[in-house]
């Protein structure tokens, strides 16, 4: 009994290390969150003409948040320049981006991003992006308040977006966008929209939201927190005030395709005119708990 017992531990052994020899080393990455960026726009912080000659249609925040000593331009995953990127603006008649004195959403006043689009002239927006970005596989979670006004969100038929953000290759059809947007029905009521594409017109996927009402003329509380991945552990999740949108998971990205740029903010979409303010944004490097 007892060499029929030391005989089985042998062969239970050999069975153990030849399975175990084909597994597959997994990278342990730590998920431990830390802030990255964090400002309301106070203090110093202002809007100022790109120095750039190469890049007129860009206009750059700069500055020390006194309550946060955060600096902008924001310059996380690595990346090397950021700011509002002004589009089919007309010359800056279509559109305008300011920092304005307001009251928040705590009611208090605050300095605030303020964004207005009067007409379209076809591709017409002013995001504010984070460009360039050369760490572009990693989990990333980003909220900020936001205001939007009621006007254009009763039009029948409508779009707006306020992020997104694309990867690489995008322009040219291999790579992949994550975007937010908010739908009118005929009706002119309005909806949420969470979707990844390969263009504008081929949706990877896609969720509809009809039950969490879209706040109007009122400060919100937006979230996005994704994990970079071609697989089925990616994940892109959307909370409006604390209440989930759309939480996919799967792809995040096409042809392993880094991000490339964000659009932190972005004003843009066919229901014109239209105006939002942005506060109080946060990044960080995972989802807190």
């Amino acid at each position: 009994m007892r060499k029929f017992s030391l005989l089985t531990n042998i062969i239970l052994s050999i069975a153990v290390l030849s399975c175990t020899k084909n597994i597959p080393t997994v990278e342990v990455t730590n998920l431990e969150p830390q802030l990255l960026f964090k400002s309301g726009f106070e203090g110093d912080v202002e809007i100022i003409a790109n120095p750039d000659a190469n890049s007129i249609d860009y206009d750059v925040i700069t500055g020390t948040d006194t309550e946060t000593n955060f600096i902008w331009p924001i310059s996380i995953l690595g990346a090397n320049g950021s700011g509002l990127h002004y589009v089919e603006d007309d010359s800056r008649q279509a559109i305008i981006s300011e920092i304005q004195t307001v009251i928040g959403h705590n009611g208090n006043e605050t300095k605030a991003l303020y964004s207005k689009e009067n007409y379209s002239i076809g591709a017409t927006q002013c995001p504010y992006e984070i460009l360039d970005i050369i760490d572009g596989r990693k989990d990333l979670y980003i909220k900020y308040w936001i205001k939007l006004d009621s006007e254009s969100l009763t039009q029948t038929n409508k779009w707006r977006t306020f992020f997104e953000y694309k990867t690489k290759d995008y322009a040219n059809g291999n790579g992949f966008r994550l975007i937010s947007f908010i739908y009118t029905d005929s009706q002119g009521n309005p909806y949420w929209h969470w979707q990844g594409d390969a263009n504008p017109e081929n949706p990877i996927w896609e969720i509809d939201n009809y039950d969490i009402s879209v706040p109007m003329n009122e400060w919100f509380l937006t979230e996005f927190y994704w994990h970079w991945s071609e697989g089925e552990e990616g994940r892109a999740l959307w909370k409006i005030n604390g209440q989930v949108i759309g939480d996919h998971r799967g792809a995040t990205t096409r042809n392993s395709k880094p991000i490339d740029f964000i659009m932190l903010t972005q004003i843009y979409g066919d229901a014109n005119p239209k105006h939002q303010w942005i506060d109080d944004i946060e990044i960080w490097n995972a989802l807190p708990e």
